[in-house]
Order: structure tokens, then sequence, then C-alpha cells
């Protein structure tokens, strides 16, 4: 996957604002509405160059539908000009009401009044937020600025005062049936895959009124997470990965095990009235001349049902479950057991037995430490470096502000967050990445001394730039690392793989590797394999290329135009699927109620 090369982007800092201190003292809230009604007067009146008069000469836009049904970055007057001259007056921006500002202080040297608004479109309701950065004559003016679409007018979330009001004596169960069978009609939309990125789209759909389909090939909700291996759990905390509307149990624990975020989605599933179809699979999907699609979706005993439905959104993740098991010559002449990770259960399978694993990553290591929980001679080899921090150090500095115990709700987490450009956001996370690697010193110290190869991430950016560009290539560490560092997993990473032996491994500098199990902890490939296989080449020719960064910084394809009309990824980890479905949600019901179509994007 080709890497985009980040633009040259400097942050606001006071020395270059020429900017000695800030008070502390600055009323933030009066600051900010000051700044937010003289802003409101000059959309009012299409008063270009007056917006752009509060907004310093390298200030960001960033737009999430509001005003270009995309997910739009905009850095300098220029291309903001551009923006607005294309956009403003047809958008029509209203009712700008401010909800709470608030000095923040990130680093010593950065400051900014961080505030919270909401606003208007012709056809909506948007919530924002945006940030003011001191001048040198005592002034604030406008750093960034960001509009994102929250509901359609007249069709919000059936939520809290809009939920169902009426009693159901008896009849519950036959309307669900009825409602799960489909049989009074086809779904609008129909979702490939049940695991969190297809139950959350679902879930957004259904509170929007759009009637939609889970097509699950698997036996139960959750099997994805419950048959992986029994060593998985989540690295990433609790508190940053709640599903939409119902939030895990305040004694639910920081790291979630598979096992149990496998019983959770099941859980969800039902409790939100998802329509799932289990152990059964899509097979086949063509377009019609309406880019409206006909879905053939046969059931474990073979019997098959054609749906026709306008709306197909691939929910099967980043990789499309096709496991990537890099090629050697000799594998027919090695005589013991070659598995990728998605297909390995647990250590106790191979006890007795020595065993190398290919890759350096998450999986990789997850699985290295319970070979050695279960005294399996393990030996990781290591492709390329990898970005290692601990959870202990890391989780704290990466997620501390927003997803923690104590901090943001999850919703008002997601949007200060995606209020930051990633390319902004990236900068920021150099200086955090370099913090983290300070206070993790000892821990890669000691992987260096044995050999182990570190990075810091794409160009400094650290566990949110890898996920970005690539989902992986990172290891938050849990203790995998101090067994590296004390041998109990042995390392391999000093010659290229050449062939497979009769016993292993043979590299390029002659060296070998016995092994009785080879197990590839490689990651997957692209969903478009599995795609092509249900629409057939030319459809899936079409599909843009989808994950890494566009030039303005923003993720490629993901929860918007893929290229081939009605059709959708929902993908991504826990956070961003739980954020992002009610976009792609947005955009979908709008499209239904004639208020939006791909050739109303701004491209």
């Amino acid at each position: 996957m080709a890497a985009v090369s980040e633009p040259p982007v400097v942050l606001p800092t006071l020395e270059r604002l020429g900017v000695n201190a800030v008070p502390t003292d600055v009323d933030a809230v009066k600051v900010a509405k000051l700044w937010l009604d003289s802003f409101a007067q000059h959309v009012a009146s299409n008063n270009i160059d007056g917006i752009l008069s509060l907004i310093v000469s390298d200030g960001w836009w960033r737009d999430m539908l509001a005003l270009t049904w995309d997910f739009r970055t905009f850095h300098g007057h220029a291309k903001i000009r551009k923006l607005l001259q294309d956009r403003l007056a047809d958008a029509k921006l209203s009712a700008f009401t401010l909800i709470d500002a608030k000095l923040e202080t990130p680093y010593p040297d950065l400051a900014w009044i961080l505030a919270e608004y909401k606003f208007e479109t012709d056809i909506g309701l948007g919530s924002g937020y945006f940030r003011l950065i001191p001048t040198a004559d005592g002034q604030w003016t406008g750093f960034t600025f960001y509009t994102n679409l929250e509901d359609i007018k007249g069709h919000e979330e059936k939520v809290g005062p809009r939920r169902n009001f009426l009693p159901n004596h008896g009849k519950w169960l036959d309307q669900r049936e009825r409602e799960r069978q489909f049989v009074d009609g086809d779904p609008t939309v129909l979702v490939i895959g049940g695991g969190q990125s297809g139950l959350d789209v679902a879930a957004r759909l259904k509170l929007l009124d759009i009637p939609t389909l889970i097509v699950e090939k698997n036996k139960r909700i959750g099997d994805q997470w419950r048959y992986r291996y029994q060593a998985l759990c989540l690295h990433d905390p609790v508190w940053y990965d709640h599903l939409p509307y119902i939030p895990f149990p305040s004694s639910w624990p920081v790291y979630t095990p598979a096992h149990k975020l496998a019983g959770w989605l099941e859980y969800y599933a039902e409790a939100m009235e998802l329509n799932v179809w289990t152990s059964s699979t899509v097979t086949k999907a063509t377009q019609d001349a309406n880019n409206e699609w006909d879905v053939t979706v046969e059931k474990a005993d073979g019997s098959t049902r054609v749906f026709h439905v306008k709306h197909l959104v691939s929910a099967i993740g980043l990789g499309g479950n096709n496991p990537n098991i890099p090629q050697f010559p000799g594998r027919e002449e090695y005589g013991g057991q070659v598995l990728h990770s998605i297909y390995h259960n647990s250590a106790k399978d191979h006890i007795g037995k020595k065993v190398i694993v290919v890759g350096a990553a998450t999986s990789a290591h997850d699985i290295a430490a319970d070979y050695v929980a279960h005294n399996v001679d393990v030996t990781m080899y290591q492709r390329e470096s990898t970005y290692v921090m601990t959870t202990r150090e890391g989780g704290p500095r990466i997620f501390g502000k927003l997803w923690w115990e104590g901090a943001l709700a999850p919703d008002v987490a997601d949007r200060v967050d995606a209020s930051l450009p990633i390319w902004i956001n990236e900068q920021i996370a150099k200086r955090t990445t370099v913090a983290i690697a300070e206070a993790d010193k000892e821990l890669l110290d000691g992987l260096k001394r044995v050999g182990f190869r570190t990075n810091l991430g794409n160009d400094l950016g650290g566990f949110f730039a890898l996920t970005r560009r690539r989902g992986g290539g990172y290891y938050l560490d849990v203790g995998a690392s101090k067994l590296i560092i004390d041998g109990k997993i042995k390392l391999k990473n000093d010659s290229v793989i050449k062939r497979y032996t009769k016993t292993g491994f043979e590299f390029e500098d002659g060296s070998t590797v016995d092994a009785d199990v080879i197990l590839f902890a490689t990651g997957f490939a692209s969903p478009i394999e599995t795609l092509s296989k249900i629409f057939g080449e030319e459809t899936a020719s079409r599909v843009k290329p989808v994950w890494n960064l566009t030039e303005e910084g923003e993720l490629r394809t993901a929860w918007r135009d893929t290229g081939v009309p009605n059709f959708w990824f929902m993908m991504g980890n826990l956070a961003w699927c739980r954020f992002h479905s009610k976009h792609l949600a947005l955009q979908i019901k709008a499209q239904e109620l004639g208020l939006f179509n791909n050739e109303a994007r701004y491209v």
C-alpha cells in the first residue's frame, strides 16, 4: 500500500505566533462566543472575505457530510475560499449556537480555546468544534473549524423522546420473527458480515427506519472473535471500544478478552433487535441499470433467496478475512504443519512441539506468549521492524484525555478527536510517541540488546499513524516483549527466508530453523478478493482503493463513496465503527429521501 507523503504542517506554537504567554484566566466562553457570532454574521451575508478574516492564513476546515457529503479537509485560505465559493450558499448554514468553550494547553508551547457549537444546514442538524489560537496583539483567531452532519431534519434517530412509546402485549415475538425473515418484503440494505462493523451500521440504519438485513456466515454472532486464538484480548481500552447506544457496563475490564467480546456482540444484536441471518452466505450480487442489487443468499441447508436491495454494505473487515500467507519454494517438502493465525486455536494444540511464528506484530506476540505459557519451544521470525509501546505507558498518553475513566463520553470524545485534522493530529502524535518511548526506554533498550528491531511508527507518528495506513505493524505490549528480552521467545531476524526444508526453513545466509509447526501471523490480504467472487471482476475492479490516507489526510473510501454506486465499506476498529457508522447511515438515509446522490459529493 503506497504511502502518501505528509504535507508541510506546522503547529501553532507560541513562539511561532509571537506570543510570550497565554493568560490562564482568559474567559474562553466569552472569546468563543464573540468569534462565533462574527462568523455567523459573515456566513449569513455570504461574506467569504469576512469568514476568512477570522481564520489564520494556514488554518484548517474539516467537514464530514455537512457541506461536502464527503470527508474533506481544507488547509489554507485558498482552499477554504474555494470550498465556500462552491458550497456555502447552497448549504444554508444557520443557527450557530455556542455550547461550551475552554482553554487547552496540550503542551507548554501550545495553547488554544476549544469551543463546541451546533448549527443547521438546509436539510440537516450539525455539530462542530473550533479552535482559536492567540495572536501577538492579544486577540484570538481561528485555527481549526469542524462541521459534522448529525441528523437529517425530521428524520432524526429514534432514540430518547423519539423511541416507541406504545405497549406491546403478546405480539412482539411474532413481529420480530416476521421482521427478521423479511416476510413482507425485501430489505433496503443488505450488510455482508455480522462483526462489530456490520452490527454498528445496522443499528444506525434501524434507528433511521431503514430496513436492514445482516448476512453472517458463522453459526453465531461473535464467532469471528469466539474462534480466533484463545489468547486474543483487545489491546485498546474499554473506554475507546463502546458500541453505539449500549455502552459496556461500568464493571467491564479495561482490556476485553475476545470470547467476552463475542458474547457482548451476540447480546448487542439481540438487544438492538437487528435482523441477522447466521449460517448464511452471500454467493452473488449483481447490479441493475438503476444501481440496485440482486443479492443471492445461501443458507446452511442449501436453500437460497434472492433479495432485491438498494444498498449493499461490505462489513467483512479491512482484510476481508483473507489470510495473507507468503509463498516460499519447497512447501511440498516440508513435513510439519503450516497454518495462519486465523486458524490457530491454542498453544495447547502444540504442546511438545517446536513452533516458528512468522510475523512480529500483535497476533504474533500474543500467540508466542501463549506458547511460552504452555512451555512450547517457540521462535519468532521478524520480517521488518515493529512499533512497540507498553499499554501501561502508552495507553494513558494516547487515550487518556478523551477515552479514559472520568474523561469524556465516547460520542463527545469521537467528535473532539475528529475536529482536529489528521495531519495536525499526527504532528502532535509525534510528541506523544517520543514521550512514550522515553517512558518505555528500559523495555526498548532490552529489545534492541537482543536484536529485536523497533521503530516509532510512520514518520515517528506511533500507533495511530500505522493504524491509518496499514492497520497493523505494531504491538501494544502486555508482557510478550519481556519474554523476547529474556529469551523465552526465541528471535530470528538476521536473514530472509529462502525456502522450506523437510524440517523447517532455510534462510538466505544458509542458516536453518527447525519447527514442527510454522504459524504465519502475517495479516490479511484485501477485501476485494472476497468481493470479486461475489460481484465478478468487472464490478470489483471499479472499487476504489481502501484505507491509507489521501493528500488531505482523510482515510480513503471507507464509510462513503467506493466508486461503485450504492456499495459501501463499513470497517475499522471499534471506535471508528462506532463513530462513522452514523455517517454511512446518514448517507443512505439521505439518498432514500432524495436529498443526496453521489453526484452531489464535493470532489
